[in-house]
């Protein structure tokens, strides 16, 4: 068997029967995209429901039947609850925010004519506008539609017209707004007198018409949560191949194993090769591994097959050459394991390790392009989610092999020198 081919086998198989590492290397890669993907997972509809808290401290007929309207819409969670108990909800985060019917609410609500408006008083976080505008928004639909079911009744129009005319009567005679009013509401009564009296003769209002068309944007990020975790699963299953294999390097060098093997019809080339063979061929295992999860178990599709592969040869290569450099930086294990971990944390943090890429701002994206790891994962997500074109993936693979050469050239340099 070729020497190089041997020395990788036998580091292949060392990794094999030390559990710990093993379970590092090809288990806890995995574990990290699947909770990260089911942590990160969008709600099977889209955005969840705003939840609420509502105090209904009128407590008549007409704040009961818009609080029986709100529990009903979809776009909001409500939990009827004391004033006290609503603000305490939103304080402990459990609820977006409260919302309390004022005392004569219903009474307003019933008296659209009557110059006052329901009141709602709204408790919410001012740093939350965008759930704030939406509680506003719904709020004022379901008002709104509360309105127009009274007002389509014509008896019950006829009613509110009547009661309006009933209190302009205490307004000052000589009040030019009692006298447009009355005149106002006198042709409305009128008006529904003469309507149908099939229950369907009352004033129809409809502020606005909306007609939905499908429209279908182009996919600009990924389908799933998991389509992004993966990616970081298989770097973080890199970086635990990279620091395993260099530590393992420094130890033979340590213990003088390594000593014993240059002792045998072996070059330091050939020695150096086959460690760096074997992290090659477990980074890929390692890859595989999660790709096969991703697909068969939480539907992770590549957009491209041969780019995927191309992009995981790359990774493969440029986390190998960084392997070399690091088993050179300590002089004992323990100082390799502190200055590899260090590095390559650092290296994840600034590539997209722990924040996914597509959400760093622009200089964080911008300042990571120092990083391998943002290369690794840009281009796993490229043959992923992204759509790359070979042109467009050719930048990331080719720092990627770039970074790997280099790295295994200026290892075997400083290896000597030790």
């Amino acid at each position: 068997m070729n020497p190089v081919l041997a020395l990788a086998a036998k580091d292949l198989r060392l990794l094999t029967r030390h559990r710990g590492d093993l379970f590092f290397v090809l288990a806890w890669p995995v574990v990290l995209a699947v909770l990260f993907g089911m942590i990160f997972a969008a709600p099977p509809e889209g955005r969840s429901p705003l939840g609420i808290a509502l105090a209904d401290e009128d407590d008549t007929d007409g704040s009961r039947a818009f609080a029986a309207r709100l529990a009903k819409t979809s776009g909001l969670e409500v939990a009827s609850v004391g004033r006290a108990e609503a603000e305490a909800l939103v304080r402990q985060g459990k609820r977006v925010a409260w919302v309390a019917l004022v005392p004569g609410f219903g009474e307003a609500a019933a008296n659209p004519f009557g110059g006052h408006a329901p009141g709602v008083e709204i408790g919410i976080d001012p740093t939350r506008k965008a759930e704030a505008a939406m509680l506003e928004g719904l709020l004022a639909r379901e008002a709104a539609a509360g309105l127009q079911e009274r007002l389509s009744d014509r008896e019950a129009s006829r009613r509110m017209v009547a009661d309006a005319l009933a209190r302009l009567r205490y307004a000052p005679p000589w009040s030019p707004e009692r006298k447009r009013n009355e005149r106002f509401l006198a042709e409305l009564d009128r008006w529904l007198a003469e309507a149908p009296p099939d229950g369907n003769g009352g004033v129809a209002l409809q502020p606005l018409a909306v007609v939905k068309k499908a429209a279908t944007a182009d996919r600009r990020g990924p389908g799933s949560s998991f389509e992004f975790t993966f990616p970081q699963g298989m770097l973080w299953g890199l970086l635990a191949c990279a620091a395993n294999f260099a530590i393992g390097l420094v130890k033979e060098r340590t213990s003088g194993t390594l000593g014993r093997l240059l002792t045998a019809p072996l070059t330091r080339r050939q020695i150096l090769l086959g460690k760096a063979l074997a992290c090659f061929l477990a980074m890929i295992a390692v890859e595989a591994l999660l790709v096969a999860v991703g697909v068969l178990g939480f539907g992770v599709r590549p957009t491209s097959w041969p780019l995927l592969a191309a992009a995981g040869l790359a990774a493969a290569a440029a986390f190998t050459g960084i392997m070399m450099v690091l088993a050179v930086v300590g002089e004992t294990e323990q100082s390799a394991s502190g200055a590899a971990w260090a590095t390559l944390l650092v290296l994840a943090m600034l590539g997209g390790g722990m924040v996914p890429l597509f959400v760093m701002p622009g200089w964080m994206l911008t300042a990571s392009g120092v990083s391998p790891a943002k290369w690794a994962i840009l281009a796993f997500e490229g043959a992923l989610w992204r759509g790359f074109s070979p042109a467009e993936m050719a930048v990331p693979l080719g720092l990627l092999v770039a970074i790997g050469a280099g790295g295994l050239v200026l290892g075997t340099r400083l290896f000597r020198t030790h």
